[in-house]
């Protein structure tokens, strides 16, 4: 069983990852839990469903929960799946806080969010809180949704690295899963500015990698970078059609340089492709997955 963290602020946005969240899954036996948190010291009228501002806090409690209670109903009436159980958060709480909660108490393994919520501003790669999760959560892979994203069966996954950092296992496992549950091809992608050898560093972390992805289809990409890391990985993904788009999170990564970069904006395939983006994880983290998995069906 997979538990799933999917905060929500009952955009459309946010509709949008849930319905991808739930496809991507349909095959697994999951549990979903979504998250509708309100800050009571901050009032925004985006933070509550239907844009209102309400300055009583237990009604501000109410419409979170009505918000969440009419999310299940219309994830029963359209995407109805015997294999998944929902359950819901309401909480008076910060989204990283709770989120941080979450992920520890309910076993978390992935977290699905849209990139959005109900600014959708097209001026902006990333809403502040899909960028407030990137930047806190270092226990989780997310999944960043687009609005424009349309769930399509994952056969080409792309994986962007430049191979600087060593890959543990459990940093490469959502890779490998996603891979296997779909039958998909890795395509992995280095970005290099001149093209050029690789050091002796980036050679041993690219074999311990092809280890890492030797029981699936992958194949080595190297490219040069075309004005911009965003405008350079966007060709990339639309020549080759690929469906996802993963990244690790670490100071001197590819991801780091696509949020900063003013372009990203401008590329309309981002709008569109889902990002997949791994934290540092140590292999501790997946032998606690394990450990967690086997209590749970103990207890059962």
């Amino acid at each position: 069983m997979k538990n799933i963290l999917v905060p929500t602020d009952f955009s459309e946005n946010a509709f949008n990852a849930i319905k991808y969240a739930l496809t991507l899954h349909k095959n697994e036996e999951c549990t979903f839990f979504f998250l509708n948190v309100y800050t009571p010291a901050i009032t925004h009228k985006y933070f509550m469903h239907n844009g209102l501002n309400y300055d009583n806090d237990k009604e501000r409690d109410y419409l979170s929960k009505q918000g969440l209670k009419k999310t299940i109903e219309r994830i029963k009436a359209e995407f109805w799946n015997a294999k998944h159980t929902y359950k819901t958060y309401s909480s008076p709480d910060t989204l990283t806080s709770k989120v941080k909660e979450i992920i520890d108490k309910e076993n978390i393994e992935l977290i699905i969010l849209g990139n959005k919520g109900h600014s959708n501003l097209n001026q902006i790669f990333l809403g502040s809180n899909a960028v407030r999760i990137l930047q806190s959560i270092k226990k989780c892979p997310v999944i960043i949704v687009p609005n424009d994203a349309k769930f399509t069966p994952l056969s080409e996954i792309a994986f962007a690295t430049d191979f600087n950092k060593f890959y543990t296992k459990s940093e490469i496992a959502p890779i490998l899963s996603l891979a296997t549950s779909f039958d998909a091809t890795v395509r992995v992608v280095h970005v290099q500015k001149q093209l050029r050898s690789l050091s002796d560093i980036q050679r041993f972390n690219l074999n311990i990698l092809r280890k890492h992805f030797s029981s699936i289809e992958y194949y080595v990409h190297t490219v040069s970078e075309t004005h911009s890391m965003s405008r350079t990985l966007g060709i990339f993904v639309e020549e080759l059609q690929i469906h996802l788009l993963a990244m690790l999170n670490y100071p001197q990564g590819y991801m780091k340089q696509l949020v900063n970069e003013s372009d990203v904006k401008q590329e309309e395939v981002f709008n569109k492709i889902p990002l997949l983006v791994i934290p540092e994880l140590s292999d501790s983290y997946l032998e606690h997955l394990h450990k967690k998995d086997k209590e749970s069906i103990i207890s059962v």
